[in-house]
């Protein structure tokens, strides 16, 4: 079988020299992109239309900031737990924290499924250690699966909500979960990562359902067919590729967050920036979290 490349190179869409850029999420209210540096504790916030951004520096690290229904609150997953936070003052609502969270634990990648739930994943900071699991929260119920992880990446839940993808990065497999009727069924395997694609990192879901992952030290982006078929393959101009997400009018548009992280910006120019790429494929809107105390 010819692998289909795809035609575009990704662009630098921000210079923002993120040390590990992540969780990038479009939010169509107000057409601009919120992704998060863990590292360099900051939330970005662009709009394409006008070329500004605006940052908002963070006193711990944090894996995601997703939307709510105040477009300046975001739903942030800090290393101490789950908060709603307004951006401008910085006034954080503590949600929740996992009652299994490790000391050497963070949170790390987040998602608001079509059902309204937050689903997340916790990680071992030192990347070592299998400490980390997947959660889901939802009407102030907070649920466990998919076992112990080094690094975890996902989850993130198809538009019919009938599927959970998750990525065991430091294994370099992902897996895919059935839901039905609230209930996330065991993990079976879907993809495992060849020894020269680098790691699975963040994941997105198409309209088509077709699940995008990002190749941490592997320098592209795959998109695979449900039945974990690779269907095309994003060459990207940097080593380190952390997360993807539709964007633009129309949910056409791919951005690509990505890390400086231990590499030579002389040898690598496009480390740690936001980059953006055409595709002739439509992504789904990000949903929009509604507090769990009003469930």
């Amino acid at each position: 079988m010819t692998l289909r490349v795809h035609p575009h190179t990704p662009r630098v869409a921000v210079p923002c020299r993120c040390e590990l850029g992540e969780e990038a999420t479009w939010d169509a209210r107000s057409d601009t992109l919120t992704w998060v540096d863990v590292e360099t504790p900051t939330i970005w916030r662009h709009h394409p239309a006008s070329g500004t951004t605006q940052h908002y520096p963070q006193d711990e690290k944090l894996g995601f900031a997703l939307l709510t229904e105040d477009p300046d609150t975001v739903l942030a997953g800090f290393e101490s737990g789950v908060v709603l936070l307004h951006l401008e003052s910085g006034r954080r609502t503590p949600l929740v924290t996992p009652d299994d969270h490790h000391a050497g634990n963070r949170l790390n990648s987040g998602h608001v499924g079509p059902d309204g739930a937050l689903y997340f994943s916790t990680m071992d900071d030192a990347e070592a250690e299998p400490t980390g699991t997947f959660h889901r929260w939802h009407g102030g119920r907070l649920d466990a699966f998919g076992g112990r992880v080094a690094v975890s990446n996902g989850p993130v839940v198809t538009a019919d909500g009938s599927r959970i993808y998750t990525a065991d990065t430091a294994e370099g497999v992902i897996r895919v979960h059935s839901i039905a009727e609230d209930r996330i069924g065991p993990a079976q395997p879907f993809a495992v990562f060849e020894s020269d694609w680098g790691k699975p990192d963040g994941l997105t879901v198409d309209a088509a359902g077709y699940l995008w992952v990002c190749h941490y030290g592997g320098s592209r982006i795959t998109r695979f067919d449900p039945a974990g078929a690779i269907e095309r393959v994003v060459p990207v101009p940097t080593e380190l590729v952390t997360k993807c997400a539709f964007g633009g009018p129309d949910l056409t548009t791919l951005f690509v967050t990505t890390a400086l992280r231990g590499r030579d910006p002389a040898a690598d120019p496009m480390a740690g920036h936001l980059l953006a790429v055409e595709t002739d494929i439509a992504g789904l809107p990000a949903a929009i979290y509604r507090d769990a105390r009003t469930l």
